[in-house]
């Protein structure tokens, strides 16, 4: 992955079709290592939802558009690449950035474009939670039964917490196809 190729801009309210096609396609098509579609059915986010994160000033988005040079400088197509969110969280015991909403293209998967996304948003909320005096953490939740996934933030210094949380039966997020699905809360800590 050349590092001067990739670069990230945060979302904006017109963004939003394109974020529920790219999060539909890489969590709810069989494409790709990371999708979701032996386990969640339907949409993985509503286009409301993703208005709402979009608007809230605790919550960045940030994509990876495509261009037709491939370089920040060239006209953007429309299509998005990749996407992360990084939600920073007042917490009485220490400060919060939530990781989530990580997608990358389904044909991009495999070629480091994921891993610089990540470490791109994880650079951010550290220097953000750095600011502020208490310890630091990045959480984030994944799917119980995606073993790969775990093994892959866990080489990235994630650890699993112990909580659980069952999967959010609001529509928004999908339907389960199996009864005992739920969410894994993983966290890592950052700064001194």
């Amino acid at each position: 992955m050349n590092k001067n190729a990739l670069f990230l801009r945060q979302a904006k309210s017109d963004d939003v079709d394109a974020l529920k096609q790219l999060l539909d396609r890489c969590y709810r098509q069989d494409e790709g290592w990371t999708n979701e579609s032996d386990l969640v059915g339907g949409i993985r986010t509503s286009t409301d939802e993703l208005a709402t994160v979009i608007a809230d000033p605790k919550h960045y988005v940030f994509l990876y558009p495509q261009t037709e040079t491939g370089n920040r400088e060239g006209q953007e197509t429309g299509e998005l690449l990749g996407c992360i969110a990084v939600d920073m969280q007042d917490n009485t015991d220490k400060s919060r950035a939530y990781i989530g909403m990580f997608a990358v293209h389904p044909e991009l998967q495999g070629h480091g474009v994921g891993h610089e996304i990540l470490q791109a948003a994880e650079t951010f909320a550290t220097r953000h939670l750095q600011s502020r005096d208490q310890p630091s953490c990045l959480t984030m939740s994944i799917l119980s039964h995606r073993p790969e996934l775990l093994a892959y933030y866990e080489r990235r210094g994630y650890k699993l917490t112990g909580v659980t949380m069952p999967f959010p039966e609001d529509g928004n997020n999908g339907e389960p196809k199996r009864q005992d699905l739920q969410l894994l809360e993983l966290e890592k800590t950052v700064g001194s």
